[in-house]
């Protein structure tokens, strides 16, 4: 099928194949190699959408990520995923993609009235229009500003791809793949070091590929990349990630990758990911990330049809394309030239070259002169001609006096343009080095490293083509010495042409237009105008990052690495201020937009919130057990059994305990293993009660605090040797305890000789609670005496559960005698279906939290979180016994000494009975003096935890009341909006006070 912009022969695509793809439903062919943008430009269509905000024409502008107007949505598995770069998007068979932010077509757009209001809407007329009346905010502004937001339609659907995360390490990280990457890569790799090389691009080579008069060792650019990839390929210690970004660079030589993996297939394989994010931490960084050519800013430079001067060579020498049939090339330095060479030598009519300087190089006129192409020196493009494409160029002569006289007009059916090239700083910067102003180059270019990272090539501002090489052998030789000490001596390639070139320049270009009535471009994306940010300056902008925040210039998908530096050059003109003075906006992660189920990579759906269950999970499911969510575990509620509801089941469940025997799956708390000489040290400084005297095989409950002074996690602690003790916290604290502990270890006590390690993952733990616990157990326990006088209340020993090591401990957080079998997790099932099947000998059950909380509320035991609200201290809680009174010093110590928390009318823990039995407490009300307090009346408390107790045959209530340990007795109402319930104040334990039944 007819591509009439298609070379005859030349470019890397494969002309064997043909590919269909449709672009706004049109059918269009191109092959594989191409990218969308490239198969556009070969089937004649330049006009791929509109702008943001006048809603132009636009074009494709460039050939690489930095592409700021070809951004298309493509629908993939029946959705759309919307602004994908078709400068990046590589063709395949049945591509389907439409253009964006256009109605009803990017050919005829009603939205490109505001083209012509255009005047009504400068920079920054949103702050000042949007004000009054303020009642329109929400009905009128608001609204009308969100349908406007955006350029592409956002997917409806949950996206049905699925992503990867890998972690990785290296010694040396090669960001880019153009020659002074390759070098770089290759200068490291032979010395041994481990090498990740990762190039955004389909293909290795970088401008290698498309520079048709560069030579290294004799063969031409792209031959010599190929080779050498393979070279590096064929390394045990070298990975090549081909289409993959690194968008961060973090600290401690952390970066962040992102692969894209099956985007450019027609048919994937459904197990494979559409992307994955590289986590990689490198000793060595190496930054070859190229450098990036700047547009010039003239009127209308926005037309389809007008590219960098690098794109159209590029699509030439790699893609096998045409930019147009009449091209003219704007320039104000020397690689541009090149690229009207190499369409000319392809049979295109280069109209003209302008050149803004007025000494050209005589060399490159010659090279003209020979292929018939017009040279215009001191000559600047005024203005283009066309509406869907450009048609023709206005031409101006500068004149001795600053002054542009008109220089006529030439058709064309696209326009080439180079201002210069601009270092692509974004990866260094992020690194938080600092860029330096480098005259000779006109650019920031980057100054001192902070991190282990070094620029090569012309991301660090050299150019040409052997000064590259040279730059990124000598980068690559530093990088792995410094990562391994070790050294290799590389032979290093020796390239022809590929010459450096000189020229460039920034900001606007001269013109004879009405400065008021045409619009020169700066930030394509955005709709920023040369006038917008001298608009801004007037307004009192003095800062580039205040103009980009009132232009929104820089704040486009390429993050200003097309127009940043055009747009500080116009500033500094309108400040009459050095570009230095006027600042430097920052280059923050992403480098290039990014998809969002790279940073979830699995985290979504079940996964977002990792979902933790325990060895009993599958069996509870079987036995109809429901379900609730603590953290991130799935927990057991209850188990109902036939016709039960949620508080028959649980009142079965509390009943059954009391009388014989229940089972509780107490895997999910929190478990850390403090081990070391000064372990009882460590123990005795983080918690409030005192360690060093407790032996060996027996247990202490811990109350830990924050410096404050407030409760922050409580659990038994078992002493196993005098080195070793095993804490246990609460399910929801775990993490958060071990990252204090590490935290103090680290920071505070860096002399103490212990170390600490997170078991909460190792043992599965199965509670045994009730009057015949001892006889269910002691069939499967060895190696340990159980009795009562042997193995008391609140010990902990080592022995075999059926055979499996395990620790046993005796405690109870349900008032019963009680024990904990902690066995290796993998044993769990097994632990459990053997104890689950002797507690029904013996007339038992399992039970869920919801009984365990009735059963501890019965006990006055609190549950930390629950209870507690993160300003209740021991002395609140009633737990001042808790306090080691002789310890010197404990996480703390001092906060409990501050005169707020010893002050009177604190909250204090208290039980709750209500006058009629019957009547439950809602949790979280609130507790006043008076049955029908005024409004604003301060409440006196609130009720913590309210349950119906089944042993009692009543409800119970715990609460936090102001100076509740001395009311007792007192009477006190819980408003509620139908009536007032009478309370009374009691003690904390309910059933059991004497605290006979632990020892049954």
């Amino acid at each position: 099928m007819s591509q009439p912009f298609r070379t005859a022969k030349g470019g890397r695509i494969d002309r064997k194949v043909e590919l269909t793809f449709t672009f706004d439903g049109e059918e269009m062919h191109g092959h594989p190699g191409d990218t969308l943008a490239s198969a556009l430009i070969a089937n004649g269509v330049h006009l791929v959408g509109r702008s943001f905000k006048y809603h132009r024409p636009r074009g494709i502008l460039t050939a690489g990520s930095e592409e700021p107007n070809a951004l298309v949505g493509v629908y993939r598995r029946g959705d759309q995923t919307p602004n994908l770069r078709a400068t990046q998007l590589e063709l395949y068979q049945g591509l389907t993609a439409i253009s964006q932010n256009r109605f009803p077509a990017r050919g005829f757009d009603v939205g490109a009235i505001s083209d012509l209001l255009s005047p009504l809407f400068p920079a920054g007329f949103y702050y000042k229009t949007f004000m009054w009346p303020q009642s329109f905010w929400h009905k009128v502004y608001e609204p009308v500003i969100r349908a406007a937001a955006g350029l592409g339609r956002p997917p409806k659907n949950p996206d049905h791809d699925s992503y990867a995360n890998l972690y990785a390490h290296c010694d040396v990280l090669v960001v880019g793949s153009g020659p002074s990457g390759l070098a770089a890569a290759q200068a490291a790799a032979e010395t041994g070091a481990r090498v990740i090389v990762c190039d955004e691009q389909a293909e290795f080579g970088g401008s290698l590929l498309s520079d048709s008069s560069a030579s290294v060792d004799g063969k031409d650019g792209a031959t010599w990349a190929a080779e050498s990839v393979g070279r590096l390929a064929a390394m045990d210690n070298v990975t090549l990630l081909r289409r993959t970004t690194a968008f961060g660079y973090f600290a401690h030589n952390y970066i962040a990758l992102a692969e894209r993996i099956t985007d450019h297939l027609a048919d994937p394989d459904p197990k494979l990911p559409r992307e994955r994010l590289w986590q990689v931490r490198a000793k060595e960084v190496v930054i070859a990330a190229g450098a990036v050519e700047r547009p010039m800013v003239f009127p209308e430079n926005d037309r389809p049809g007008i590219l960098l001067a690098e794109a159209g060579r590029t699509y030439l020498n790699r893609y096998g394309v045409k930019v147009g049939q009449r091209v003219l090339v704007a320039t104000a330095c020397d690689t541009a030239w090149q690229a009207a060479f190499d369409l000319a030598d392809h049979g295109v009519e280069v109209v003209a070259i302008v050149d803004l300087r007025e000494t050209l190089s005589e060399n490159l006129v010659s090279i003209a002169s020979a292929r018939g192409i017009r040279v215009e020196a001191g000559c600047v493009v005024t203005g283009t001609l066309g509406r869907k494409r450009i048609k023709a160029a206005l031409l101006g002569r500068l004149m001795t006096s600053g002054q542009v006289a008109s220089g006529g007009q030439v058709a064309c059916d696209a326009l080439l343009m180079s201002a210069g090239w601009t270092p692509s700083v974004s990866l260094y910067s992020q690194s938080r080095g600092k860029v330096v102003w480098e005259e000779e180059n006109g650019a920031y270019v980057p100054g001192k490293s902070v991190q282990r990272e070094r620029s090569a090539g012309a991301a660090r501002g050299l150019y040409g083509l052997q000064a590259t090489l040279d730059d990124g052998y000598a980068a690559g030789e530093q990088a792995a010495k410094a990562a391994t000490c070790k050294s290799a001596t590389t032979t290093r390639a020796v390239a022809t042409g590929g010459e450096a070139g000189s020229g460039g320049t920034l900001g606007a270009l001269p013109h004879d237009r009405n400065a008021s009535r045409v619009k020169a471009f700066v930030d394509y994306q955005n709709d920023v105008t040369a006038k917008d940010v001298k608009l801004a300056v007037r307004e009192g902008m003095q800062s580039i990052e205040h103009i980009k925040r009132y232009t929104t210039t820089g704040m486009a998908t390429d993050q200003g690495r097309l127009s940043n530096m055009n747009a500080l050059r116009i500033a500094s003109g309108a400040l009459e201020r050095p570009m230095t003075d006027v600042g430097l906006t920052t280059f923050r992660q992403p480098f290039t937009p990014t998809t969002f189920g790279v940073f979830a990579t699995v985290s979504r759906g079940d996964f977002f919130d990792p979902v933790r269950k325990t060895p009993s999970h599958e069996w509870a499911v079987k036995q109809g057990g429901v379900f609730e969510n603590v953290g991130q575990w799935k927990r057991t509620w209850y188990f109902p059994k036939s016709g039960e509801d949620m508080h028959a089941a649980v009142a079965r469940e509390c009943r059954t305990v009391r009388e014989s025997v229940g089972l509780f799956d107490a895997s999910t708390l929190g478990k850390i293993e403090v081990v070391g000489p000064d372990a009882a040290e460590f123990l005795e400084r983080m918690y409030t009660n005192p360690w060093q005297k407790l032996a060996p095989g027996r247990c202490r409950y811990g109350l830990l605090l924050n410096d404050a002074g407030f409760i922050t996690d409580d659990g038994v602690i078992g002493r196993l040797a005098q080195d070793r003790f095993h804490v246990t916290t609460t399910t929801g604290g775990a993490p958060r305890v071990f990252a204090a502990m590490e935290d103090y270890l680290q920071t505070e006590w860096p002399d103490l000789d212990v170390w600490i390690t997170s078991t909460t993952e190792q043992y599965a733990v199965a509670a045994v609670q009730g009057p015949k616990a001892r006889d269910v157990i002691a069939p499967f326990i060895e190696g340990l005496d159980i009795s009562a006088n042997a193995f008391p209340h609140m010990s902990v020993g080592q022995a075999t559960f059926s055979g499996i090591p395990c620790r046993l401990f005796r405690i109870s957080f349900t008032g019963e005698l009680g024990f904990e079998i902690n066995v290796p997790r993998r044993h769990g099932k097994t632990m459990w279906e053997t104890l689950s099947k002797e507690i029904e000998k013996h007339g038992g059950t399992v039970y869920g939290t919801e009984t365990m909380h009735v059963l501890r509320a019965e006990k006055g035991y609190i549950i930390v979180g629950h209870d507690t609200d993160g300003t209740v201290t021991p002395y609140d809680a009633g737990m001042g016994w808790a306090i080691g009174k002789n310890k010197v010093d404990f996480v703390g110590k001092r906060g409990l000494e501050r005169p707020d928390l010893t002050a009177e009318n604190r909250k204090q823990f208290v039980g709750l009975l209500t006058e009629d039995p019957k009547v439950k407490l809602e949790e979280g009300a609130q507790i006043t003096s008076v049955a029908s307090p005024a409004t604003g009346t301060p409440a006196e408390g609130h009720v913590t935890s309210a349950y119906y107790s089944p042993a009692l045959e009543r409800t119970i209530a715990l609460a936090l009341v102001k100076n509740g340990h001395a009311l007792e007795g007192k009477t006190f109402y819980v408003p509620m909006p139908e009536n007032s319930i009478p309370v009374k104040v009691t003690g904390t334990v309910f059933y059991d006070k004497e605290g006979a039944r632990l020892n049954a």
